[in-house]
């Protein structure tokens, strides 16, 4: 099964929006990115990443298109990838983009689930994000 790590919000400015998230809510920023497909921001609560990102390309964008400022999608941190991958696309959803990497980097494998919204897997998880979270004693 998979554990809810990795939110992706797509925005004009993300700068402007990490500084909104860390003063509002004391996010810890724990990387950034600017590439060929997007440039932004990532962010911690120390359990959850959260990407503030801004596409440079519709192909990269998805269906919403380059100029959505929104979620754009939800990432999951799977324990068996191949696994994962079966069950998802059993429950209805549709493969977009992505595979394991094969240089052992970072990896993430998209697909709709059958609303259309985008959700990633990876057995890597996400910069500032924790697999397991231990109750407080």
């Amino acid at each position: 099964m998979g554990k809810l790590r990795h939110i992706t919000i797509t925005v004009q400015d993300p700068e402007k929006a990490a500084d909104f998230y860390i003063q509002a809510f004391g996010m810890e920023r724990v990387g950034q990115t600017d590439w060929a497909n997007a440039n932004g921001v990532y962010l911690s609560d120390g359990v959850v990443n959260l990407a503030l990102l801004h596409y440079k390309n519709e192909e990269s964008a998805g269906s919403r298109g380059a100029g959505f400022v929104g979620l754009h999608h939800l990432g999951f941190w799977v324990d068996d990838v191949q696994q994962s991958r079966k069950a998802i696309e059993a429950a209805g959803g549709t493969y977009w983009m992505g595979d394991v990497s094969k240089t052992g980097g970072f990896y993430e494998v998209k697909y709709h689930d059958p609303n259309g919204v985008v959700v990633d897997i990876t057995q890597d998880g996400w910069r500032g994000a924790v697999k397991e979270v231990l109750p407080k004693v």
